[in-house]
């Protein structure tokens, strides 16, 4: 089996392929866009309308992708955005994504999250071309026991909130039509992903840890923490999105092997509390950094203290591992958002140079004897343009 090692790996794998993205004018939606484009690959997106900002709208990639507004819940806008259209893959990434969100209007969150996936997956099995389906969920799929070790793909979905057990839910549909409708070793594969807590500049999502300290420099109020001593998963949004790849790569060449869940987690120094995350952004802005408050709300949603991921399967069987320590990857998003401060025409080319310098870095970490180590080769994120 040959091996994903670098991005050329990737770039042979999906070089003039045609792929699918549901929720592309999203954060993890529009970086895989940019990133696929950047590889060769011809990408379609289905999507509702980007909000404002975005980093869809900040990079200007209606440009370069092809993008339909539809909503996932609505199967007739599915049909429509693929009717007289094939793909190799379909990465479904639309999703309602925000915990709190999921209080206030948990139908519309199982609506999304789980018949918005079956409708999608039932699209996509009629795709002749197909090689492979990637379904992203999130590590909250899982039922948890707030216990201090990393959950397994074999652990059990579960979800004591509306959005977690979406999640959960969603995983049980993925299962269900890969052994109903993706059963055929000769056939398109599907696959689900789960991965941490993602920062990575261009996010504004609303209730998001990054964004809101963002927002607190933008209008001069500092960000509320609500659960400082939450202890979280923290990764730059490169590195899901590179396991996502690598998986469909092999999906392409037809490696039947890598059907089912994977976990994509940062390592153990990457798993701190929402406090540490917060003052190590402070810290890594520059001048005028983003304030915070403690904030507890004695009668406000009740959320995981604790959450881990074991991504043992994803570095033995697939040989993902991260690339950037936290530290690396906080200097790396704060770059972002001062760039888009002072310079947002250009934040595009901005992008793409950050993109490179984790090809860069990956393709180093991969090669055992080059020198120096990668993270020093790329040079300090803060001066990066």
């Amino acid at each position: 089996m040959a091996a994903i090692t670098c991005e050329a790996d990737l770039s042979e794998a999906f070089h003039g392929r045609r792929i699918l993205i549901t929720g592309h004018t999203g954060f993890k939606g529009g970086w895989l866009a940019l990133w696929l484009r950047r590889l060769g690959a011809s990408v379609v997106g289905l999507s509702l309308p980007p909000s404002k900002p975005s980093f869809f709208l900040a990079t200007e990639l209606g440009e370069i992708v092809e993008g339909h507004s539809g909503d996932i819940r609505v199967a007739a806008d599915v049909a429509q955005a693929i009717q007289g259209q094939d793909f190799d893959l379909v990465i479904h990434m639309a999703a309602q994504a925000v915990v709190r969100t999921s209080f206030e209007s948990p139908v519309d969150t199982y609506a999304t999250n789980v018949v918005g996936t079956a409708i999608v997956l039932d699209a996509a099995r009629r795709l002749k071309s197909l090689k492979g389906v990637i379904v992203v969920t999130s590590d909250k799929c899982y039922e948890n026991r707030e216990w201090v070790w990393g959950y397994r793909e074999n652990d059990p979905m579960g979800g004591r909130d509306p959005y977690s057990s979406s999640k959960g839910c969603a995983e049980l549909v993925a299962a269900a039509y890969r052994s109903s409708f993706f059963n055929d070793a000769s056939g398109p594969q599907l696959v689900s992903v789960r991965a941490g807590n993602v920062i990575g500049g261009g996010d504004w999502g609303a209730d998001r840890l990054v964004p809101d300290l963002v927002r607190s420099v933008e209008s001069g109020n500092p960000a509320r923490l609500r659960n400082p001593s939450s202890i979280r998963p923290w990764q730059h949004v490169f590195e899901p999105l590179r396991g996502y790849m690598m998986l469909a790569a092999h999906l392409v060449h037809g490696r039947t092997r890598f059907a089912g869940g994977w976990n994509f987690g940062p390592d153990q120094e990457a798993t701190v509390n929402v406090g540490t995350l917060a003052q190590m952004v402070v810290s890594h802005w520059g001048d005028a950094p983003p304030r915070y408050i403690v904030e507890q709300q004695a009668n406000g949603p009740v959320e995981s203290t604790i959450l881990r991921l074991d991504s043992t399967k994803a570095r033995t069987e697939l040989g993902w591992k991260p690339v950037l320590r936290l530290d690396d990857a906080v200097a790396m998003t704060a770059a972002w958002y001062r760039k888009y401060r002072d310079d947002p025409t250009h934040i595009r080319s901005f992008s793409e140079h950050q993109l490179e310098q984790y090809a860069d870095a990956w393709k180093q970490e991969a090669e055992p004897d080059a020198r120096p180590s990668p993270l020093r080769a790329i040079g300090d994120w803060k001066d990066a343009s």
